[in-house]
Parts: structure tokens; C-alpha cells; sequence
């Protein structure tokens, strides 16, 4: 499914987009941590408690700046298109040639497998019902579809994420239709980013443009310090 994926979402539209959102969602799981280590006196499960009750948010805020000021579109009145399925997290709608695509956010439990289903993932999966194999060729017509931004946090480095991945799940959100990392998906990239996708009203330039020839993040070498004090934290 990887040279469909690629012509509904191509890097070459969404690369700049999507490195910029690696960028703040990254920031947002280390300030969930360096908050919690700077000012508060806790035991370490209470440390580790208290990061995962903060980082989803802060990284989900970072998502729905991003997904704005990229052209993404909150979705009218918090409905699926063309349903009524109703959803509590902010997906964002972006289109590409007349392709849609609804992009949320999720977290991992571990690299490769499914995020936890809840209301507003499994309300989003049903788009994903014309992806069927049958269906996976140059005349196939299908409407939006879902696509997932996953994170996978570190369990060996306190306040870093170990991996960054896209994901399309199937419509009863029991396997993965497309997973690729990010590293992956970005290879090939060119140096000169094209202009940013879409919104579904049409051209909507971003408030903040990358520089030309910007590179996927790498996380700075942890110090000495932050090595000593590795954490397991959950969301």
C-alpha cells in the first residue's frame, strides 16, 4: 500500500508539514518531563505519574497549532465527514489534489502496534473502509481517508520519544493498513520543500515557513545528568 499512500500524501507536499510537527511534539513530551522534574518533590512512581498526565496534552496542543498553521481544517462541528460519528480530539483535515486526508495524533504502546481505540480513533477508522485490497488500484476512487501520527514514547531516556511513525489503520481497527517511521516515509525528501497541502476550502498558506533544505530532527545527545535520571513514563 506504500505507493498509494504516497500519492494520496506525498512527502514532497507534506514533508516540510510533518517535520515541523516532529519538531513540537518532541518539545512537548520533554517539557512534560523537565516540568515535572524542576518543580515538584516526587517519589519516582509519582514522577512517572505525573509526566504521563501532561505530555499527551502538551504534545496534542503542539498537533493543533501545527495542523493550523499548515492548513489543516478542524473538523466542522467535530463530525467524521459524511457521517455523524462525533469525535473529542482535535483531527484536522487536510487535502492534497482532491484527496482528503483526516490526521489525528496517538501514542503506542510500543513501536508497530495499535494505539488505544477510543471514541474519536474508532469513529476516524471508518473512512478508512474503502481501503480494501481489492480496491488498490489506479481506478479506484475513494473519499478521505484517516491517517495517524503516532509517537512511541522512550522507556530509556527520560523526556524523549523513541519513535515517530504514520499509520493508517483498517476500519474495524484490528491491524495497521500502511506503518512507516517518519525517517522512513521523509527519504527522498527534496531540499526545496513545496508548498504546504491544502485545506479543504482551498489554498491556505502557513503563517511559518520552514527554511529550505531542513533535515529530520535528531534529539541532542542526553547529558550525563539526564542519563542518571531515566524514567518509564506512561501516557
Amino acid at each position: 500500500m506504500t505507493e498509494f499512500f504516497r500519492k494520496w500524501m506525498p512527502p514532497k507536499q507534506f514533508g516540510a508539514f510533518l517535520l515541523d510537527l516532529e519538531d513540537r511534539v518532541r518539545a512537548g513530551a520533554f517539557q512534560a518531563h523537565r516540568v515535572v522534574r524542576d518543580n515538584l518533590t516526587l517519589s519516582p512512581q509519582r514522577s512517572r505519574k505525573a509526566v504521563g498526565s501532561i505530555r499527551f496534552p502538551l504534545m496534542e496542543q503542539a498537533f493543533e497549532e501545527v495542523c493550523v498553521l499548515n492548513g489543516g481544517k478542524p473538523l466542522a462541528n467535530g463530525v467524521i465527514p459524511q457521517t455523524d460519528l462525533k469525535v473529542f480530539q482535535p483531527f484536522h483535515r487536510f487535502e492534497h489534489q482532491g484527496q482528503g486526508i483526516i490526521l489525528g495524533l496517538a501514542v503506542m504502546p510500543e513501536a508497530g502496534e495499535l494505539p488505544a481505540k477510543n471514541m474519536s480513533r474508532k469513529a476516524g477508522v471508518t473512512l478508512n473502509y474503502a481501503l480494501q485490497t481489492s480496491l488498490f488500484d489506479d481506478g479506484a476512487k475513494i473519499g478521505d481517508i484517516f491517517v495517524l501520527f503516532l509517537v512511541e514514547k522512550d522507556r530509556q531516556t527520560a523526556g524523549q520519544l523513541a519513535e515517530i511513525a504514520i499509520g493508517v489503520i483498517d476500519h474495524a481497527y484490528t491491524h495497521y493498513l500502511h506503518y512507516e517511521t517518519l525517517s522512513s516515509y521523509l527519504q527522498g525528501y527534496a531540499d526545496e520543500p513545496a508548498p504546504a497541502p491544502q485545506g479543504p476550502q482551498g489554498p491556505n498558506p502557513p503563517a511559518v515557513r520552514l527554511k529550505a533544505g531542513v533535515k529530520p530532527y535528531v534529539p541532542p545527545e542526553v547529558s550525563e545528568e539526564g542519563k542518571k535520571a531515566v524514567e518509564e513514563n506512561d501516557e
